[in-house]
């Protein structure tokens, strides 16, 4: 029997959820024309950058890169969902706690993890839980237990060939396209709520975030996010494109070296939906959750890199942290900038103090004096025999994810939670362990250094 590739099933995934958020949600549409006027411009404006991301291999990916976030109520659909994502080649990478930022979620990535995998299309989804153990009314917290209890947020073919994919291996094509379509369903925006008004009501004033997992059918994709090579030209040209941006870039300030994650947004939709009143009659409503969303990447840092970033914010956020309503933008950015001139802004610097992961290749065999050993790969460098790149960070940052939720939200949002990360019970409801984002960076430079040696090696022995 021919299977199709995982891979293959996750770029057919991520074109059609891309395609019906579009209809979904027009304005996505032109945040994909601006980011793709943005990228066209700083790769002619800068050839380098260019010719860099083609030599690695990178320049395909990016016009096909998207994130997405869904916000699930149960430990089933978790553990669903996770079987769905393995379909596609997709697995969970870190654990992010977000109730000490006021969002009383925790979470995990999907994402393919093969260096392969990604270059051939890097769709990650960013998968929260919902904390019900965080909802201090009791009597609230059981009424959201009982509406979560209720649903199921997969079509019965998607469990059908979730469960055909697990036995016999894999699914043809056929099967794949009909999974395409079915797992689809899930992410789909619903406009009549589970729930009454008053409910509503109640789940909304606890958080609006609870409103939002609890009352509806299925955890609608609230953002699909493209990835842009200058966030601060998106920043700027959004306006002319009639999207209002969020006041702040969440994420380190603009750099030379880009590090870790960059994201910014526009406000979320107040979309029409319909509740039952209790009569059992549809009466109309609203509810705002979904919006858009860009990122830009930068390198992965190591735990003594992410030791720095992270000490610097708080540095930041302990001399200023950004208002609400934007008032202190331009000098929280003044502020932020000030603080990370510390963390070094040149690749050679970054990787000399260990502060980031690299991927290592060769340059020029022919210039190659010193041993071809891992302890003479400094020499190697020096000598002109091997290059690094920066590797890509793939993952996420918590404070700028709840940064991302809060901002729409809305300014009056201010619910706090106790800071309650709880990693162990989040992997039981999983149904697996999560992929230790360091470690997994730590393997890709180690087996690139190897790479690069036994190449060296390998051209040395054909001479």
């Amino acid at each position: 029997m021919n299977f199709v590739s995982a891979d293959s099933i996750r770029a057919a995934f991520s074109a059609a959820m891309s395609a019906m958020y579009r209809t979904e949600v027009p304005a996505y549409g032109t945040l994909m024309e601006l980011v793709a006027d943005v990228n066209a411009a700083t790769l002619k404006a800068q050839p380098e950058l260019l010719a860099r991301l083609e030599d690695t291999d990178s320049l395909d990916r990016i016009s096909e890169e998207r994130h997405g976030a869904i916000r699930l109520g149960t430990a089933a659909e978790l553990s669903m969902m996770r079987r769905a994502y393995a379909v596609m080649g997709m697995f969970p990478v870190g654990y992010y706690d977000l109730s000490a930022a006021g969002v009383p979620v925790h979470s995990t990535a999907f994402r393919p993890v093969a260096d392969a995998s990604l270059k051939i299309n890097p769709f990650r989804v960013f998968t929260s839980l919902l904390r019900l153990d965080l909802i201090a009314d009791e009597k609230l917290r059981k009424e959201a237990e009982e509406t979560l209890a209720k649903r199921n947020i997969f079509t019965a073919g998607a469990i059908e060939l979730i469960e055909i994919a697990e036995k016999q291996g894999g699914l043809t094509q056929e099967q794949a396209d009909k999974f395409v379509s079915e797992v689809l369903e899930t992410f789909r925006w619903h406009d009549k709520a589970n729930v009454s008004a008053e409910l509503y009501h109640r789940l909304h004033d606890a958080h609006r975030l609870i409103a939002d997992v609890v009352s509806f059918k299925g955890p609608h994709i609230n953002h699909l996010t493209p990835r842009t090579l200058d966030i601060d030209a998106v920043q700027a040209q959004m306006p002319a494109r009639n999207i209002s941006p969020k006041a702040v870039v969440e994420g380190p300030p603009t750099r030379k070296c880009a590090v870790l994650l960059r994201q910014t947004s526009f406000k979320a939709l107040e979309e029409s939906v319909s509740f039952t009143d209790a009569a059992g009659e549809w009466k109309a409503g609203t509810h705002t959750a979904r919006f858009g969303e860009i990122e830009q990447r930068g390198i992965a840092l190591t735990p003594k890199g992410r030791g720095l970033y992270d000490a610097l914010l708080d540095k930041t956020r302990a001399r200023i942290r950004p208002a609400p309503d934007g008032s202190n933008a331009a000098e929280y950015v003044r502020i932020l900038g000030e603080v990370f001139e510390e963390f070094p802004d040149t690749w050679a610097e970054i990787r000399e103090q260990g502060l980031g992961y690299f991927a290592y290749s060769v340059a020029d065999r022919s210039k190659a004096k010193s041993e071809l050993t891992a302890a003479n790969l400094d020499s190697l460098i020096a000598e002109g025999a091997i290059q690094f790149d920066p590797i890509v960070y793939e993952d996420f940052l918590p404070v700028s994810a709840a940064g991302i939720f809060q901002s729409n939200l809305g300014d009056d949002d201010t619910q706090e939670f106790t800071e309650s990360p709880n990693q162990k019970r989040f992997e039981a409801d999983l149904g697996a362990t999560v992929l230790n984002e360091f470690e997994h960076y730590a393997r890709i430079e180690r087996e690139s250094v190897e790479g690069a040696l036994k190449a060296l090696a390998f051209k040395a022995a054909a001479e």
